[in-house]
């Protein structure tokens, strides 16, 4: 008897709950409201597209030519610069020694060529052919052209370590502001395509704003057209200004 009831009871019941479930599931949620309004164009046509705030030099990545540690950081964070300036010195004192070294060979170059040059002066300036031989008088301008030679190779040589030298110390290569600095003092810095850069530099008078539009609407974008941004979050924070350049994306 309790089955006969039973069974087709539970039956109403799951089928009622069934429908219940489907009845909820198929309402219609009401849109959550913008945590900001969107900004509104002031034009009657126009191109829209999200960007990102940049340097007008774009973000220039430093590193350096030669690999080392760290001895000298002559900047910080928002320092401003000019093309020139040091930021940062590798360590040079192998490169001083040995540009020292060659300092010195270069002086005992110098005092070689001169030393050649007043024996030939003086073997030339005997008026008694007897006194020398033709042979001795070659010997001796050879000696001051090998001596002369080698003063150019130590003056070259000093020049290519003067030059290392300088290269030790990076400098900025435009006007701009440190806009990252992720080199310490001690630190080895690498040469090469660093994942990151260990100066970021940048002109940011002006800064820029970078948009990407869609291919579709790239070729509305006119050079000169006039256009206006606002800040994500803020429609009020708006500029305006002028397309620089345009090119599809």
């Amino acid at each position: 008897m309790i089955r006969k009831y039973v069974i087709p009871i539970l039956a109403v019941v799951g089928i009622g709950f069934g429908v219940a479930t489907v009845v909820q599931g198929n309402k219609v949620i009401p849109p959550a409201p913008p945590v900001a309004e969107p900004a509104q164009a002031p034009y009657q046509t126009f191109v829209a597209g999200s960007g990102i705030v940049e340097a007008s030099t774009e973000n220039i990545a430093i590193g350096t030519d030669i690999a080392g540690l760290v001895s000298k950081i002559y900047v910080q964070i928002g320092s401003r610069v000019k093309a020139g300036d040091p930021l940062f010195t590798i360590d040079d004192r192998a490169t001083r020694a040995q540009l020292a070294q060659q300092q010195a060979a270069l002086q005992v170059a110098e005092a070689t060529v001169d030393q050649a040059t007043n024996q030939l002066a003086l073997a030339q300036s005997l008026t008694d052919r007897r006194a020398l031989s033709v042979q001795e008088v070659t010997t001796r301008r050879d000696a001051v052209a090998v001596a002369v030679a080698k003063l150019a190779q130590s003056r070259a040589d000093l020049q290519a370590t003067q030059t290392n030298l300088e290269r030790l110390t990076v400098r900025a290569p435009v006007d701009g502001q440190v806009l990252q600095l992720k080199v310490h003092l001690g630190e080895f810095a690498q040469t090469g395509v660093l994942a990151q850069a260990l100066i970021l530099l940048g002109r940011v008078d002006p800064l820029c704003v970078r948009v990407d539009v869609d291919e579709n609407d790239a070729w509305r974008v006119k050079p000169g057209s006039p256009a206006e941004g606002s800040l994500r979050g803020n429609r009020e924070i708006r500029r305006r200004s002028n397309l620089f350049a345009s090119s599809p994306s």
